[in-house]
């Protein structure tokens, strides 16, 4: 028997504390960043960059992923809780981020940035895209030290008493998620972008980001426990696969349409 007890708090300093799911955006934000600057060189894209460097757009997407993650959460998963204490909403550090709204908020940013610098808004996403999963996977890890988004009851080996969960074994649905949506996501998207070169199709990377996260969410959500106060919708879907099947069908419109423009051309 496998029991959770890791401190979600890294270091308390009594006035401020360090917490692992703070700690894991600011580390994955700049390793992904660093991972970008290496992308645009190993692509030999440099020629999209004339005008500005990569570093330009950090601020953006830092905005995008904190504020759009954070509303999403809002929106799509405790409208009702903020509404009555909505100076919780500013709160990120405890936890309570959606990837969808963080996809959400960095398409906007992507977009301002696109317009401002006149740039392909593809080219930076797909940057964007095969960075990303660098991000997803050390969100995961640090919703496992926070114990939450636990998975369903299981009896495997493997399996974990939460402490939010009651005293039975749950699945490590947050694992499961981390190495899917982190490790595999990040290994398929960067094959296709730099071994297959179609990170100089403007759009090809951002599809596979979206389609294969999609598919890997879905999945997942097998294993997850669904939230207490929302359950299942249509007693069949958790709110984090309807999301998924609009990110699926916008990858495959994405491909979809350069593929069309393609034969225009």
């Amino acid at each position: 028997m496998i029991v959770h007890n890791f401190d979600p708090v890294l270091i308390d300093f009594g006035f401020i504390e360090i917490r692992w799911y703070s700690l894991s955006y600011i580390v994955g934000i700049i390793l992904g960043w660093v991972y970008a600057t290496k992308i645009i060189k190993i692509s030999k894209i440099e020629k999209y960059f004339e005008e500005f460097k990569f570093d330009d757009f950090v601020i953006y997407l830092i905005l995008g992923i904190i504020i759009g993650g954070r509303l999403g959460y809002v929106f799509f998963y405790n409208f009702e809780y903020y509404l009555n204490q909505p100076v919780e909403i500013v709160e990120i550090w405890k936890g309570g981020m959606s990837f969808h709204g963080g996809l959400m908020g960095v398409i906007i940013s992507i977009f301002i940035f696109s317009k401002v610098k006149k740039v392909s808004f593809f080219i930076i996403s797909d940057i964007v895209a095969c960075a990303a999963p660098i991000g997803l996977f050390l969100g995961r890890i640090a919703n496992f030290i926070n114990g939450e988004l636990y998975g369903k009851i299981s009896s495997l080996p493997w399996a974990i008493i939460f402490p939010l969960g009651g005293n039975v074994t749950r699945h490590p649905s947050q694992i499961y998620e981390a190495a899917l949506e982190g490790i595999i996501l990040f290994l398929i998207v960067n094959f296709f972008a730099i071994k297959k070169k179609l990170i100089i199709k403007n759009g090809y990377a951002s599809a596979i980001f979206l389609i294969f996260y999609s598919i890997f969410r879905i999945f997942a959500e097998i294993f997850r426990e669904p939230d207490v106060h929302i359950g299942l919708i249509l007693n069949y879907f958790s709110m984090g696969v309807l999301l998924c099947f609009l990110t699926l069908l916008g990858g495959f419109l994405i491909i979809f349409f350069i593929n069309k423009n393609e034969q225009n051309n």
